[in-house]
């Protein structure tokens, strides 16, 4: 072990000078890819003699800067895991917040939409956690879909190719649905990002107009028409747009009980919200 665990410090130092934000995890998390096991098993493992040359490609890939996940393939989201690479955004644990307050709406039966379902992250994690639930994703752009309809496979999950934006979108649906999550495009334009997301993640789950609330205006709008009276949403949104996210709930005159809500950072990240019942 004591080759490896040399290996890993000389890898961590490499992606510290680099820029990685988490150096030591990454090199560990890399050097588990490798050998195929749990990061909690890098010390009980021995590495074969072609380890150390794979092992640094491997690490100067990930000094680019080029997203962890990209290398790996995959990232874990919740009880899930997803498969990710170039041209599907990457799940962040900040939205697993966003999940865990969806969890707690979940109850039988209910019908779920994730709309800019991206890796569908979101989608098949509730629907893991509550199997008699009709679950949906939306997603647009056509090299998201191919990770999509990859993930979604053997679940219940169901996707459809759509602009979240339309007035068409799931006219079908009109108040029947009893949950929206949405981790939309929210980033103002003018926003500076770490390279990982500026080079690697699609802009077009990125961006949203000069204020980053471009997509998500016409989300709350889907979301009056869509939602059954009582029907939540979440919409997870740029950590300086909490109150104009709320305001827009508000400004519809559809919605109650409209909450801002933080990470476990401690950062604004998510706004939920109720729609009225038609005695109201």
């Amino acid at each position: 072990m004591s080759g490896l665990r040399q290996l890993i410090a000389d890898a961590a130092e490499s992606l510290s000078r680099a820029g990685v934000s988490s150096p030591q995890v990454d090199a560990e998390e890399l050097a588990a890819y490798l050998l195929g096991i749990p990061r909690m098993r890098l010390r009980f493992s021995e590495v074969g003699a072609d380890f150390p040359e794979r092992y640094r490609d491997l690490v100067a890939r990930r000094a680019e800067r080029i997203p962890l996940q990209h290398l790996t393939g995959s990232t874990a989201f919740g009880p899930i895991e997803v498969s990710v690479g170039p041209g599907v955004f990457i799940p962040r644990p900040e939205t697993e917040s966003l999940y865990a307050w969806a969890t707690a709406e979940l109850t039988p039966d209910v019908t779920v939409v994730e709309l800019c379902a991206g890796s569908a992250a979101l989608a098949i994690a509730l629907s893991h956690d509550q199997p008699t639930a009709r679950v949906i994703g939306i997603e647009l752009d056509e090299d998201a879909l191919t990770y999509t309809r990859r993930n979604i496979a053997g679940t219940r999950v169901e996707v459809f190719q759509a602009d979240v934006t339309s007035p068409e979108l799931l006219t079908d649906l009109n108040g029947t649905v009893d949950l929206i999550v949405a981790n939309p495009p929210y980033i103002p334009e003018d926003a500076e990002l770490e390279p990982e997301v500026a080079q690697h993640d699609p802009p077009l789950a990125l961006f949203a107009g000069t204020d980053g609330l471009a997509i998500i205006a016409p989300i709350v709008t889907a979301a009056g028409r869509l939602l059954a009276p009582g029907g939540v949403i979440g919409v997870e949104h740029d950590d300086s747009n909490g109150d104009g996210t709320s305001e827009l709930f508000t400004a519809s005159g559809l919605f109650d009980e409209i909450v801002q809500r933080h990470d476990l950072a401690g950062r604004p990240r998510f706004v939920t919200a109720r729609r009225k019942t038609w005695a109201s």
